[in-house]
């Protein structure tokens, strides 16, 4: 008798984990199934879409400019929020993005919003993740693309000369410095040739071996604190130009 007793209760115990396993299984299958899949957002779209909702279309007379670029601008906000705070500026930095996902994020990232401007900074990292596709000339088309969707928009469209780089910690096989030079080079070409501004921010961050400056960098690519100020300082007296503040 008791050991059917104990046979029993074996029986219903060994139900009980059963069931109770089964039951972890479905749950975890369901919330498997529930987890939204991004894998198709190449560009991250979704990054600054809620973001984007809320901010919602400019004020009567405000002057909206928007940051567009690659962890160089997504940091900096980070870095120097103050500089940001009490502004039309809408930074729109997605760290490691380069520029064919930039141009995709054009419409819902900068015309969508209606800025007065765009601050295009670009180039980088098609530059750092060279497999030997990645030219100069197609880095160029992407930007001229983004330029051509500003001025349809009336946008006005600044081309940010890229900051200097000699050495990429991730990819130091990569020698970027001359690559960027040429690169920025294009960029003022282009933009005397369709009367764009550009925002030099190579000069006052270079160093003599066509990097940037130690006391302003926090890694050879992206500047620190101080290196942040001086960006500020170039940005503000075209900003000034370009919107005619002064």
């Amino acid at each position: 008798m008791k050991a059917k007793n104990i046979n029993k209760r074996a029986i219903f115990y060994v139900l009980i984990i059963t069931l109770f396993f089964h039951g972890n299984l479905y749950a975890q299958s369901a919330a498997s199934e529930q987890k939204e899949n991004f894998a198709d957002d190449w560009a991250r779209l979704t990054k600054y879409q809620k973001e984007n909702d809320s901010i919602g279309q400019p004020k009567r007379g405000e002057k909206r400019i928007v940051f567009l670029g690659s962890s160089i601008f997504e940091f900096w906000k980070q870095k120097d929020p103050e500089y940001f705070e009490g502004k039309a500026y809408v930074d729109r930095g997605i760290s490691g993005q380069i520029s064919p996902q930039l141009l995709v994020r054009f419409r819902q990232d900068v015309i969508d919003l209606k800025p007065k401007v765009v601050i295009i900074l670009a180039g980088s990292n098609d530059i750092s993740g060279n497999t030997g596709h990645v030219t100069n000339e197609k880095i160029m088309k992407n930007i001229q693309s983004m330029a051509e969707l500003a001025k349809l928009h009336h946008i006005k469209v600044i081309l940010c000369k890229y900051l200097p780089i000699n050495e990429y910690p991730w990819a130091k096989h990569i020698r970027p410095a001359d690559q960027i030079i040429a690169l920025n080079n294009m960029i003022e070409a282009y933009a005397r040739k369709k009367h764009h501004i550009v925002l030099d921010y190579w000069t006052p961050l270079v160093d003599d071996q066509k990097g940037q400056r130690k006391a302003l960098t926090v890694d050879g690519v992206h500047p620190n604190l101080e290196g942040y100020k001086i960006m500020e300082q170039v940005t503000e007296k075209v900003l000034d130009k370009v919107l005619r503040r002064r």
